[in-house]
Parts: C-alpha cells; sequence; structure tokens
C-alpha cells in the first residue's frame, strides 16, 4: 500500500494510535477484518492530506515570483488598496478582510462577523465589486 517498509510502519503505527484511542467491542471474532478497515482508511485519510497541503517551491526555482513580489511600485498599489479596503463600508470592509486578508473561511468569516455564511458569500461579492469599479485599481485588483 506504502510502497517504502518506513511508511508502512508508520502507517501500522497511526492505525494502532486510532484503535486504541476509541476502543470497540467486536463481535464474532472481527478484529483483523477491523483492523485492516482502519489501516485502509488511515492510509486514504493520510493520502489526502497530502494532496490538500500546498507544495513548496523555493523561489530559486521560480525567479520571476522574486522579481514581481519586490517591486517599488507594489508597495503604493498596496497601499492604495488598503486605503480602498478602509473606505469600505463596515459590513463590507469586516468580511473583505476576514477572507481575503486574513485568509478565513467563508464560515469562520461569519462566525467572527456574527453573520450567516450565504450573507458574507453577499458581501464579499458586493466589496470586491466596490474595489474593482475603482480606476485608481485598476491594476491591482484586476486579474
Amino acid at each position: 500500500m506504502c510502497g517504502h517498509p518506513h511508511d508502512a510502519e508508520d502507517l501500522v503505527q497511526e492505525t494502532y494510535a486510532r484503535v486504541l484511542a476509541r476502543p470497540r467491542l467486536l463481535r464474532r471474532g472481527d478484529e483483523l477484518a477491523y483492523l485492516l478497515r482502519v489501516l485502509r482508511n488511515v492510509h486514504i485519510s493520510g493520502r489526502r492530506a497530502v494532496r490538500v497541503r500546498p507544495q513548496e517551491v523555493s523561489l530559486e526555482e521560480r525567479p520571476e515570483l522574486r522579481d514581481e513580489r519586490w517591486r517599488p511600485e507594489a508597495a503604493l498599489e498596496v497601499r492604495a488598496l488598503f486605503a480602498a479596503i478602509a473606505e469600505l463600508p463596515p459590513e463590507f470592509r469586516d468580511v473583505l478582510v476576514a477572507v481575503d486578508v486574513l485568509g478565513l473561511s467563508y464560515a469562520e468569516a461569519g462566525r467572527a462577523v456574527g453573520a450567516k455564511e450565504a450573507t458574507v458569500t453577499t458581501r464579499l461579492h458586493r466589496a470586491r465589486t466596490r474595489l474593482a469599479e475603482r480606476p485608481e485599481l485598476a491594476q491591482v485588483v484586476s486579474p
């Protein structure tokens, strides 16, 4: 399943840790089947977690990121963007900062501002639209 003995040992340890963390009463001698099912589920969960994690890329491999990131005019664009965000109505500004600046999910942002997730989605769309309509932010906001 793992392709490497060390990964297999880690998988077995994680399986036993999960089984021992939540003991169950098994009937009809299903112990082996239960352990194998837990082993398979732990393996699948681990594979999913690896796919979801962002991959690291060094700046040496992507020099265009290093050059683009430190442009002097970028500081002026960011300053203008933050000034425009500060001018938004509070309900739009709070949601935009929570999602786009802090990186919260819509549900987390909803809990933070005391609104439903659908309301967060609507306010975020309206805030982004207002920013995109500002002519001085055309280069910063547009893709």
